[in-house]
């Protein structure tokens, strides 16, 4: 991977002292990239609700499944992974270059630890071509201007936004920034999404103490909204079978499925 995104300047300035979303999700993932402030709220909150290593796993088992299900079936070859999170087994690039190695990806996050093992780690296939910028999702027009560099925006483009908007407390910007980047792609592209749920038919009404914890002690700010209110962000769009679901049961093997309080779905722009 080139480091032209990657800001110079020596090292990026990590905050050690307060436990961080991306690094929390790696210690409930079995990754090591973590601190013992990460792992003690890490380990807090799973026992408020301990499902909440299960969304972790089913949530990054969704990423592989929809990937490859894209570039198989539907021939996509360009991927732009905002909220990347730290890298770790079968990362976007390693799915989708796998099935066709010519494959462009732009990951995009705004978080120093990921910078940091981005600059190392997330390097693709000599066919294809994988990038890092470091911008905040709450900035589409930056994110745009800069993966335009690596992908080709007038061919469709698979915008994968996992775990991401529930970082976005106000759902008019969430909605918002989902248009603005979906605008910019042409028909044929893709929107691959998760967020967390309080809804009670996947039990997750334990959701609500545990991201109130995770408010008070780490950081970002979290929330979780409902089916209805993540079915909205796919406005526009024609979601894929089996529509808007518990992202462990999206299209998983027969008999492999278990309910998390995680929506997934796939829709494509028509």
């Amino acid at each position: 991977m080139s480091d032209s995104r990657i800001p110079p300047g020596g090292p990026a300035q990590l905050n050690t002292a307060v436990a961080h979303n991306a690094r929390v999700w790696n210690y409930w993932i079995g990754g090591k990239d973590n601190y013992e402030v990460d792992r003690q709220v890490g380990e807090h909150i799973a026992g408020m609700f301990p499902v909440v290593r299960d969304i972790a796993r089913a949530d990054r088992d969704f990423l592989r499944r929809a990937v490859r299900f894209l570039a198989e079936e539907h021939g996509v070859r360009q991927f732009l992974d905002i909220g990347t999170g730290l890298p770790t087994a079968d990362n976007t690039h390693e799915v989708a270059q796998r099935v066709a190695p010519e494959s462009r990806i732009v990951y995009v996050d705004n978080d120093p630890i990921v910078l940091v093992h981005a600059r190392t780690l997330l390097t693709g296939s000599p066919r294809g071509s994988t990038d890092y910028v470091d911008a905040d999702v709450r900035d589409p027009d930056t994110i745009l201007r800069r993966a335009s560099d690596t992908l080709d925006l007038s061919r469709p483009v698979a915008v994968m936004m996992l775990g991401i908007l529930n970082f976005v407390l106000d759902t008019e910007e969430a909605r918002g920034i989902v248009r603005r980047i979906m605008a910019a792609v042409p028909s044929g592209s893709f929107l691959v999404l998760t967020h967390p749920t309080h809804d009670a038919a996947l039990g997750g009404e334990g959701q609500i103490p545990a991201m109130k914890f995770w408010n008070e002690n780490a950081t970002p700010p979290i929330t979780a909204r409902s089916g209805a209110g993540i079915a909205a962000f796919f406005e526009g769009l024609k979601l894929l079978e089996p529509g808007l679901v518990s992202c462990a049961q999206w299209r998983a093997e027969p008999g492999a499925a278990h309910v998390v309080p995680q929506y997934g779905g796939v829709a494509v722009k028509p």
